[in-house]
């Protein structure tokens, strides 16, 4: 009998893992080498360095950057040996705005119409976010079922430009708002709570971010509300699916209703009476958060004054094809300064109260709520309303990326938190609007 013939593909296999092993450990001992030298690791020195947490700005900082994610900020850090090092002795860093309620593609040229919501439009309104400083924009309530893939391949390549956040498509109530015309009106308008429910459920198969809900009447000029009934379910099933839900909103009425019933955001400012004691206790029990919006209102009136800055390349360049020329036959809203003068109020009775405030602007929705220029003008108006520039640019950045549940990725400037930042030639803790000498944007560690 001959003897057994080995079993050779048996005697492979140690072999073989073996050999898999050393090449798993030369990696793993690749990267740390990488890391421990610092290669591939960009760092900016010399810099005045504003973290978005509030603290004071650090001259003289540091930050360092590798693979899109920070590794270290502020004075005194190690730099890496092989980091590739920029001297911007005379700039300042600070992060990236982020815009917590915008609206994108509804806008291509001076109407909105939701025929205009494309992806490719979308594209080119996220690069124009982008080059004022946005590097992440929420869309409340008028998306195209493109937007989730979208939002996929910005989470996962950040570094292609301004991360997206969607509420895909909000819920009214039909004859109510959002009206006909708008260019959102392909909204949810469920009459009943069970139909609401249904929608809702749908809607959670998509993994949008937030839930947005209208439930106002347009400040009277609209017959029909979203019942008290439909909203409830709404509020209730988008918690059931782990979604929060913004809410525009105007009355301080709507507001306790709301707050009462769980909603997570007050998505626009209160804006008919000055908020009292009763809703700041509420808020701060349920962790409601506030994002005021400010410019829409102040753009129902501001054009007719004709600033000095109409003419400005940084207004200019973010209009939309065709809307510069309308400004011309321009008729400001009456009762539009006396509104914006009570929200502005209601943001700094909310904020000394300690209720957690963002940064939005209602962008996209209406031509004259101009995307990118928007944002920083709202930095202004917070100011003007009596907050230091420290406190609105922590409401821009680290605030709104809380309100977003986006804190441990962005609007920091803290190790581990992505590269999302701007470099300005001017210091906004001196003077806000020195938020729009943007020299460089940085998202994702890339410049763009």
């Amino acid at each position: 009998m001959d003897p057994p013939k080995p079993n050779l593909s048996m005697n492979r296999y140690p072999f073989i893992l073996i050999c898999i092993a050393f090449v798993i450990a030369g990696v793993m001992i690749s990267a740390r080498m990488k890391e421990a030298s610092g290669e591939g690791a960009v760092a900016f020195t010399n810099v005045r360095l504003i973290d978005g947490t509030g603290k004071p700005p650090v001259d003289g900082g540091v930050l360092v950057f590798r693979d899109g994610k920070i590794i270290a900020a502020g004075a005194g850090v190690d730099i890496p040996r092989k980091a590739r090092v920029i001297d911007a002795k005379g700039r300042v860093i600070m992060p990236a705005l982020i815009a917590a309620h915008s609206h994108l593609g509804v806008l291509k040229g001076p109407k909105p119409d939701s025929a205009n919501v494309t992806e490719e439009n979308v594209l080119r309104q996220l690069a124009l976010y982008g080059k004022y400083g946005v590097g992440t924009v929420v869309s409340l309530g008028a998306d195209g079922d493109f937007i989730y893939k979208l939002r996929d391949a910005r989470r996962d390549k950040p570094s292609d430009g301004p991360a997206v956040l969607t509420a895909g498509l909000g819920f009214g109530a039909t004859g109510g708002v959002p009206p006909m015309g708008s260019g959102l009106e392909r909204a949810h308008r469920p009459a009943t709570a069970e139909e609401a429910r249904q929608q809702v459920a749908a809607l959670a198969e998509h993994k949008p971010d937030f839930v947005k809900i209208w439930i106002d009447d347009a400040g009277g000029n609209l017959p029909v509300r979203m019942t008290r009934e439909v909203r409830r379910a709404i509020i209730d099933e988008a918690h059931r699916h782990g979604i929060k839900v913004a809410a525009h909103v105007y009355y301080l009425s709507d507001a306790k209703e709301l707050v009462a019933e769980g909603v997570d955001i007050l998505a626009h400012s209160i804006r008919d009476k000055v908020v009292d004691e009763e809703i700041i206790m509420a808020m701060k029990q349920r962790g409601t958060t506030y994002i005021p919006t400010l410019f829409l209102d102040e753009a129902f009136f501001i054009y007719a004054d004709k600033p000095q800055w109409m003419g400005n390349d940084f207004f200019r360049n973010a209009l939309e094809p065709g809307v510069e020329e309308n400004l011309a036959s321009f008729k400001e809203r009456p009762g539009a300064r006396e509104t914006l003068g009570r929200a502005m109020e209601n943001v700094k009775r909310l904020h000394e109260a300690g209720i957690t405030v963002g940064l939005g602007t209602d962008s996209g929705a209406q031509p004259l709520r101009v995307q990118g220029f928007g944002e920083h003008r709202e930095l202004l108006l917070l100011v003007q309303a009596g907050l230091t520039p420290t406190e609105v640019i922590r409401i821009a950045t680290g605030n709104s990326a809380r309100i977003i549940g986006h804190e441990t990725r962005t609007g920091t400037l803290e190790v581990g938190k992505q590269a999302d930042f701007l470099i300005l030639d001017g210091d906004p803790t001196v003077d806000i609007r020195n938020t729009e000498k943007i020299r460089e944007v940085w998202i994702g560690g890339k410049k763009q």
